[in-house]
C-alpha cells in the first residue's frame, strides 16, 4: 500500500522564475571548458598503427617490419574464414 502524501510543494508562478534566467543571460557568456589529454609515446605509436592504412602496412611489411608482417598475416587469415 502506498502511504499518503503528507506535504506538497507548489510551483512558483512563471513571473518569478523568468527573472533568474534573464539575469544569467545578461552576464558575459563563459566559453565551454576544454580538456587536454597527453598520451605516452607508446600509446601514440599504438594509435598510429591502429589508424594506418593497408598500403602503409604493406610497405612496412615489405621493408622488414615484423609487426606489419604479423598484421598482414592476421588479416589474410581473417579473410580466409
Amino acid at each position: 500500500m502506498i502511504p499518503p502524501v503528507s506535504s506538497a510543494t507548489h510551483a512558483q508562478p512563471a513571473s518569478q522564475t523568468a527573472a533568474a534566467p534573464q539575469q544569467a543571460a545578461a552576464s558575459k557568456p563563459q566559453p565551454p571548458p576544454t580538456d587536454t589529454v597527453q598520451i605516452s609515446s607508446t600509446a601514440a605509436q599504438a594509435l598510429k598503427e591502429a589508424i594506418e592504412n593497408p598500403t602503409q602496412t604493406a610497405r612496412e611489411a615489405a621493408s622488414g617490419d615484423n609487426q606489419a608482417k604479423r598484421l598482414l598475416a592476421r588479416e589474410a587469415a581473417d579473410k580466409a574464414l
